[in-house]
This record gives C-alpha cells, structure tokens and sequence, in this order.
C-alpha cells in the first residue's frame, strides 16, 4: 500500500495551525505529526510542502451539476473536474435535473450513474414537491445528504407552495431539509408592477428589486417557523439579505437544529457589480446591497452562518443573454470557491482557521459525512496544499467547467490550489485533473 508524505505544511485544522507533517497510506491518513517529527515508516512519496497551508478537502453542500438530462450545460465529469482543480473534495448534487430527483429511481440512478464518472466524492438530494412527501420515509439516511425544498421559484413542479404539503414535509422528512428560500408571491407582485413602468425587457439591475429582500425574508421566516413548530432540521440555503440574519442564531453548530449557508455569489459580489459582468453574476436568490454583503462577510465571523457553499450553477454563455426576466439565473464558481474565500483572508475579513471551518469541518459536521472534514488520523485522505504566496488571473483557458466561463474571468487571487488529494490518490497536480480517478458516495453517520 502506497504511503505518501506531505511534510514542512503549515497545516490548519480544527482552529489551530502548526508546521508539521502528514502521512498518507492507501486511502486514509495515517500519521498527523506536528513539528519536524519523521513517519513510523518509510514512504514511497515525499512531498515538500514547505510554505504552503494544507487543509481539509473542501465540501460543497450546494451544486447543480446538470446531469442528467441539462448535459449541454454541464456533467458530473467535467464539474468534478472542476471542483478537482479548485480543492473541493466532497459535493453534493441538487434535483432539478431532468429527469427531477423526485423519486427514488431516479435518486438511485443518479448514485450509479455517478460511480461512472466523478473524480471527487458525492452526494445527492432529494427533491420534495407538493406530491411526493410520502416517499420520504424510504429514503437511506446514510446514503442521501438531505431533502431539497424550493419554498420559492424553481423548474418544472419542484416548487412546494401548498402549506399543508409543506408541514407534511417539515413533519415526515425525518433529515435535514435544505431550502431555497423565496416568495413567489412577492416575486410575481415585483415583476408586473416593474413591468408595467418600464416595460417587458427589464435591465439587470431590476433583478434584486424583483427577488427583493422581503421576498427572501419572508419565506426564511416561514420555513423557520415551520422548523421551531415541527422540531425539523432546517438548513437554509444561499442568505442574501442582512434582515435574514435576524432569524437565525449566534451559537455552536452542535447547539443548533436551524443553520444557514452563505454562497460565494453572495460573498464576493453586490448589486454594484450589476453594471461591469451584467446577467453573468444574475443568479436566484439575487445579488442585493453592498451593505448586504459586507453584513454576510462579518457573519461568517461568527456562528450566524455555518456554512460556505458555491451554488455552482452552469448555463451557456449565450442562455445568459438578456436582463432581469430573459437571462437564465446561475453562475459557475465551484473551481474558484477555495481561492475567491481566501481573498477574504487575505484582506483580514476572516481567519485562516475561520475559512476551514465554514468550508471543510461544519459541511462534514453539519450533514454528519463519515470520516471527512478533518484532518486526523484514520479519516480519509481528502486534502488540498494551497500555496498562499501564488498571485495568479483567472483565464478561459484553466477553466474545467463545460460551459466554459466563470464570472472570476479576469480576477487575480492571491493563493493557489497546488494539488488535491482525494482518498489518498492525488487528483490535481501540476495543473493537471486525474480524470481517471473516481471519488466515493458519502455516507453519513445517522
């Protein structure tokens, strides 16, 4: 069995950072020594990580991969090779596909199809509708990461707005619930009154005005009821708003049964930036305020928001075409999700250590994933070296993504992904995917 040694890493794990040393055998981390100590044993493979941070592998709790059925878009090959490139190890996958994951053959298909063709590990939804909440009691709950509720707009009938359908599912799931928060009353109401003032072909910057603050309060504050009445476990997805906030609570994850997710999008961007990418960085919930994003970027700081997540959502370059009502919602970032959080870093938003534990230990924690998340011995050896002393710009050409385009297009980060080891095997190194590799399914301790 192969040993390999990454060793002189400043390594960041569970809120500490030391130089020292790791030794990977086979599929799983074997040694985790700090200081200048030696392996127990001989390794086939020394890796001097000297400068560079290793951490946990990064955890995606928030991507749609397209696959099946939106191919022309996306697939699990190419979007894992992406997440490869940009250190995230684990995923899991969304069910507005086509067909919808609203069914326990299409889940299952998904699981084998997925054994096919990822390179990192995965995890799959499933999606409720206002039909399908008894179905929920079949589900493997070591298998599936949690049920997906559209509480807002969504595709085809994956949007659940009958009260007594959502209580059934608040009720029965009997798992974490992930919600995508949005009124679609309030939504409807914003358009035609848009409409009518300015007309049919609204510009981009409409796009928040429409998916309004209030739409996205309201209906967080409805799950969250529907959360404290049934004892439900209630993950809301992608915050946009410094009101939504409010609802949830400044305390440990474990001390928790409602957490809440910040994206990427929402992160690094803001209604500002509406005039420079226009429609690329129009994504649902919308893009709000500066204040907005500066109130999400301090909450990260504290135990408000638990999770970092991308909402990778890839459409074609011309499917983005159009303003607030033509331009598909969804943007690609999964492949620059490490690098665009550590630019927080760098500007002494957050911590190092912060960082780990929003995007490696709390997704590990959160969904209870099996030996992921941590560095420590006996756990799977899902890591990533990140040289924090690498400026580099984002072109067309290093993107990994079959639509071909990333509003980080053009950006200069700071750091970059140096390699990605996904259980014990080096995915990314060099520049290059190991698209032979295939990941595992996550399997959750419930």
């Amino acid at each position: 069995m192969k040993r390999t040694w990454i060793h002189h890493a400043i390594i960041v794990n569970e809120g500490r950072r030391f130089v020292g040393s790791v030794v990977i055998e086979g599929e799983k981390i074997q040694e985790v020594i700090e200081g200048d100590g030696a392996p127990a044993a001989v390794c086939d493979e020394q890796i001097d990580a000297q400068g560079c941070f290793l951490l946990p592998g990064v955890i995606d709790d928030h991507v749609h991969f397209r696959d099946p059925g939106l191919t022309h878009k996306a697939d699990m090959a190419t979007e894992t090779a992406a997440a490869a490139a940009g250190g995230v190890t684990s995923f899991m996958d969304m069910p507005n596909c086509t067909p919808q994951t609203t069914t326990l053959e299409a889940l299952e298909n998904k699981f084998k199809d997925a054994a096919t063709k990822c390179i990192v590990n995965y995890s799959f939804y499933f999606g409720a509708t206002n039909n399908n909440a008894d179905q929920l009691k079949a589900l493997d709950k070591t298998h599936v990461c949690g049920v997906k509720l559209f509480m807002g707009a969504s595709t085809g009938n994956m949007l659940v707005d009958r009260m007594e359908a959502l209580k059934k599912i608040f009720s029965e799931a009997g798992m974490l619930i992930a919600t995508h928060c949005e009124d679609q009353q309030i939504i409807r109401e914003n358009t035609e009154r848009f409409k009518q003032q300015y007309g049919e072909d609204l510009d981009i910057s409409f796009h928040p005005l429409i998916r309004s603050e209030e739409a996205c309060y309201h209906s967080s504050a409805l799950a969250v009821q529907l959360a404290k009445e049934t004892g439900a476990r209630l993950h809301i997805l992608h915050i946009s708003t410094a009101r939504e906030l409010g609802l949830l609570e400044d305390r440990p994850l474990h001390e928790k049964k409602i957490t809440a997710e910040a994206c990427v999008s929402h992160l690094m961007f803001c209604d500002e930036d509406y005039a420079q990418f226009g429609a690329r960085i129009k994504c649902n919930p919308s893009i709000k305020t500066k204040t907005d994003r500066d109130a999400l970027r301090k909450a990260l700081t504290t135990n408000l928001i638990d999770v970092i997540a991308t909402d990778h959502a890839p459409h074609l370059l011309s499917e983005k075409e159009g303003g607030a009502l033509k331009a598909v919602s969804g943007m690609p970032t999964l492949q620059f999700s490490l690098v665009s959080i550590y630019e927080l870093v760098h500007e002494g938003i957050l911590s190092i250590e912060q960082l780990v534990q929003k995007m490696c230990h709390a997704p590990a924690q959160l969904y209870q994933i099996s030996q992921r998340g941590f560095i420590r011995p006996g756990y799977q050896a899902d890591l990533v070296l990140l040289n924090p002393h690498k400026e580099w710009t984002v072109t067309t050409d290093c993107i990994e993504s079959k639509c071909g385009w990333s509003p980080m297009e053009g950006r200069t980060f700071h750091a970059q992904v140096e390699k990605t080891f996904v259980n014990g095997t080096a995915v990314y190194e060099n520049g290059k995917v190991n698209k032979a590799h295939r990941g595992q399914a996550l399997r959750f301790e419930r």
